[in-house]
């Protein structure tokens, strides 16, 4: 009898499977695809004629700083598409070899897979359709379940987080701090930009908490925001968050050209940027504040009304977001590093889709949405060359802070 492990996933992942050639994108093209060290020498050893070519041209050892994880790679982006895939889009490699030779990330994704205290949590990314469709289409808030698996299964880890590590100041209250953020962003009691707002004035306290040596307060803290939360004491001082929509469309639009400068092949991403530049009208010669009323319209005309319709797919979209990257501590001891990428994410979501709002006016539909949020996922989420050079673009311009991020949230 095969030994078994638990592993913890959210409850989308049960229904989940590669849909294959009837995808409407692929996960084979538009980025590199790593292969791990112990699956390239198995490539080695491959006999038949056709997969032992396709292997020697088309996989290259990765020679500058390789690892177990990245020790070769398959360069899609050359081939206008993985060179393993047949006329059908489905893989040659499983066809013909079978499912034990695929790489580490061919056999994951789109799961994503993490260690917690030696214990599996797997999720999905939003750049797959399906999984999209699966985890933000539920209007029910997202549950989470323990499930069996063969003790081996084959997945790339992601990442990892010990919470008894002396190393992390912070490590020990990762539970309590990731359940405190999944449960308030599914308080449907307050809009969606209120909850992330008392998400970052929460996050704020406690960076200051850690500034002060005084981590062992966390859970008094967490105690006392709940408390604020349910009495609906923090209404006051969400109310005195002014509305700046010129900011917003200028920081957000700014963020978005950032990703534009450094290429897009992805035909789905373009597809989206290009409803957003004719939705909202962005021309050299429009002004800003024309640029302001449009986007005013946009909003209130076309995107409020469908997503108060539709309002658990931004918050399934965030809270996935949390649990697939381990926040808030996916960055360290930097909490506030975290809420600010989960923000930056949640702003560009939002203005691609008031843009398509405007450009599909009242055919606007899921689809759209799905196509978004996936595409904007693949372009953007998994870019760390964009992530990494947008934080550096908040700090420099003073927006990398919890006023800063209010300016991206708030309508």
């Amino acid at each position: 009898m095969k030994q078994k492990r638990k592993i913890l996933v959210p409850s989308y992942l049960r229904a989940f499977s590669c849909i294959g050639s009837a995808c409407e994108d692929t996960c084979c093209s538009g980025w590199r695809v790593d292969i791990d060290k112990s699956t390239y020498f198995k490539y080695n050893k491959v006999k038949d004629p056709e997969m032992k070519q396709l292997f020697s041209i088309h996989i290259k050892r990765n020679r500058t700083n390789p690892t177990e994880k990245t020790y070769a790679k398959i360069d899609v982006q050359a081939h206008a598409g993985c060179p393993m895939l047949n006329e059908e889009k489905l893989c040659k490699v499983q066809l013909q070899l079978g499912e034990d030779y695929l790489s580490n990330i061919c056999m994951s994704y789109p799961r994503v897979s993490n260690i917690v205290n030696n214990a599996v949590e797997r999720s999905a990314t939003m750049s797959c359709p399906e999984a999209a469709r699966l985890a933000l289409l539920n209007p029910n808030k997202m549950e989470f379940d323990e499930i069996e698996e063969p003790l081996h299964t084959k997945h790339a880890m992601q990442g990892f987080i010990d919470t008894n590590s002396i190393n992390n100041k912070l490590s020990s209250y990762f539970w309590d701090l990731r359940i405190f953020s999944i449960r308030l962003l599914q308080n449907r009691n307050y809009d969606l930009p209120d909850r992330l707002m008392i998400l970052g004035i929460f996050f704020q306290n406690i960076q200051d908490l850690i500034l002060d040596n005084k981590e062992a307060d966390i859970p008094l803290i967490i105690n006392h925001y709940d408390t604020l939360i349910d009495q609906g004491s923090l209404d006051e001082i969400l109310q005195t968050v002014p509305v700046e929509w010129t900011p917003q469309i200028l920081l957000i639009k700014s963020l978005i050209d950032l990703r534009v400068t450094l290429g897009i092949s992805n035909p789905r991403y373009l597809e989206c940027h290009h409803a957003l530049i004719s939705g909202i009208g962005f021309t050299e010669e429009t002004s800003i504040e024309d640029l302001t009323i449009r986007y005013q319209n946009a909003f209130i005309n076309y995107y409020q009304p469908f997503m108060n319709t539709h309002h658990y797919i931004l918050e399934n979209y965030l809270v996935n977001h949390i649990f697939k990257n381990l926040f808030p501590l996916g960055s360290g001891m930097e909490c506030m590093t975290d809420y600010i990428k989960l923000i930056v994410q949640y702003g560009i979501i939002k203005m691609y889709l008031v843009g398509m709002a405007a450009y599909y006016k009242e055919s606007f539909n899921l689809e759209h949405v799905i196509l978004c949020i996936q595409s904007i996922a693949k372009t953007i989420e998994h870019n760390d060359s964009f992530s990494k050079l947008a934080l550096e673009v908040l700090k420099a311009n003073d927006f990398h802070s919890l006023a800063g991020m209010a300016i991206l949230m708030k309508n």
